[in-house]
Protein backbone atom coordinates (compact mmCIF):
# COMPACT_ATOMS: atom_id res chain seq x y z
CA UNK A 1 0.00 0.00 0.00
CA UNK A 2 1.17 3.35 -0.99
CA UNK A 3 0.86 6.14 1.72
CA UNK A 4 1.39 9.09 0.72
CA UNK A 5 0.73 13.31 1.64
CA UNK A 6 1.14 14.35 -1.94
CA UNK A 7 -2.56 14.46 -4.07
CA UNK A 8 -1.07 12.01 -6.25
CA UNK A 9 1.83 9.32 -6.77
CA UNK A 10 4.43 10.08 -8.84
CA UNK A 11 5.06 7.86 -11.69
CA UNK A 12 1.59 6.36 -11.03
CA UNK A 13 -1.95 7.11 -12.92
CA UNK A 14 -4.81 7.36 -10.83
CA UNK A 15 -7.41 4.88 -11.88
CA UNK A 16 -10.25 5.07 -9.28
CA UNK A 17 -10.84 7.18 -6.57
CA UNK A 18 -13.14 5.54 -3.74
CA UNK A 19 -13.63 7.47 -1.44
CA UNK A 20 -12.19 9.33 2.48
CA UNK A 21 -10.88 6.77 4.63
CA UNK A 22 -10.00 7.11 8.42
CA UNK A 23 -8.10 5.70 10.79
CA UNK A 24 -9.15 6.80 14.67
CA UNK A 25 -7.38 5.54 18.12
CA UNK A 26 -7.68 7.03 21.31
CA UNK A 27 -5.16 5.90 24.04
CA UNK A 28 -5.04 6.27 27.70
CA UNK A 29 -2.15 7.38 29.29
CA UNK A 30 -1.49 5.04 32.54
CA UNK A 31 -0.30 6.72 36.28
CA UNK A 32 3.09 5.37 35.43
CA UNK A 33 3.69 6.91 32.52
CA UNK A 34 2.08 9.71 33.92
CA UNK A 35 4.14 9.76 36.12
CA UNK A 36 7.51 9.87 34.57
CA UNK A 37 6.48 12.23 32.50
CA UNK A 38 5.71 14.71 35.30
CA UNK A 39 9.48 14.07 36.54
CA UNK A 40 10.66 15.13 32.77
CA UNK A 41 8.30 17.77 33.04
CA UNK A 42 10.20 18.46 36.77
CA UNK A 43 13.56 18.01 35.44
CA UNK A 44 13.14 19.10 32.29
CA UNK A 45 14.28 17.08 29.43
CA UNK A 46 11.73 14.74 26.72
CA UNK A 47 9.29 12.10 28.13
CA UNK A 48 10.13 8.76 26.51
CA UNK A 49 7.12 7.15 27.59
CA UNK A 50 4.62 9.85 26.16
CA UNK A 51 6.59 9.98 22.99
CA UNK A 52 6.16 5.83 22.82
CA UNK A 53 2.76 5.91 23.48
CA UNK A 54 2.06 8.55 20.41
CA UNK A 55 4.62 6.61 18.22
CA UNK A 56 2.39 3.69 18.77
CA UNK A 57 -1.15 5.47 18.40
CA UNK A 58 -0.29 6.75 15.39
CA UNK A 59 1.45 4.07 13.50
CA UNK A 60 -1.68 2.23 14.74
CA UNK A 61 -4.30 5.29 13.05
CA UNK A 62 -1.90 4.58 9.70
CA UNK A 63 -2.48 0.61 9.76
CA UNK A 64 -6.47 0.91 10.34
CA UNK A 65 -6.39 3.63 7.62
CA UNK A 66 -4.53 1.65 5.59
CA UNK A 67 -6.64 -1.61 6.21
CA UNK A 68 -9.70 0.73 5.65
CA UNK A 69 -8.22 1.51 2.34
CA UNK A 70 -7.66 -1.63 1.00
CA UNK A 71 -11.40 -3.13 1.97
CA UNK A 72 -12.29 -0.35 -0.71
CA UNK A 73 -10.08 -2.05 -3.04
CA UNK A 74 -6.98 0.55 -2.84
CA UNK A 75 -3.61 0.24 -3.42
CA UNK A 76 -2.44 3.74 -2.46
CA UNK A 77 -3.72 6.65 0.38
CA UNK A 78 -2.91 10.13 -0.84
CA UNK A 79 -3.58 13.12 0.84
CA UNK A 80 -2.29 11.94 4.03
CA UNK A 81 -3.11 14.46 6.97
CA UNK A 82 -2.54 13.11 11.02
CA UNK A 83 -4.48 15.09 13.66
CA UNK A 84 -3.73 15.21 17.13
CA UNK A 85 -5.91 15.90 20.38
CA UNK A 86 -5.96 15.45 24.04
CA UNK A 87 -9.10 14.58 25.57
CA UNK A 88 -11.00 13.77 28.92
CA UNK A 89 -11.52 15.03 32.04
CA UNK A 90 -7.76 15.63 32.86
CA UNK A 91 -6.97 15.40 29.17
CA UNK A 92 -5.43 11.81 29.86
CA UNK A 93 -6.59 10.48 26.51
CA UNK A 94 -4.86 11.03 23.18
CA UNK A 95 -6.79 10.65 19.58
CA UNK A 96 -4.80 10.60 16.86
CA UNK A 97 -6.78 10.60 13.69
CA UNK A 98 -5.32 9.68 9.83
CA UNK A 99 -7.55 10.44 6.73
CA UNK A 100 -6.96 10.45 3.27
CA UNK A 101 -8.58 9.41 -0.27
CA UNK A 102 -8.24 6.18 -1.09
CA UNK A 103 -7.46 5.59 -4.92
CA UNK A 104 -6.36 2.47 -7.38
CA UNK A 105 -3.47 3.57 -9.34
CA UNK A 106 -1.36 1.72 -11.91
Amino acid sequence: MIVTTTPSVEGKHIDAYLGIVFGEVISGVDFIKDFAAGLSNFFGGRSGSYEEELISARKQALQEMEHRAASLGANAVIGVDIDYEVLGSNNGMLMVTASGTAVRVS
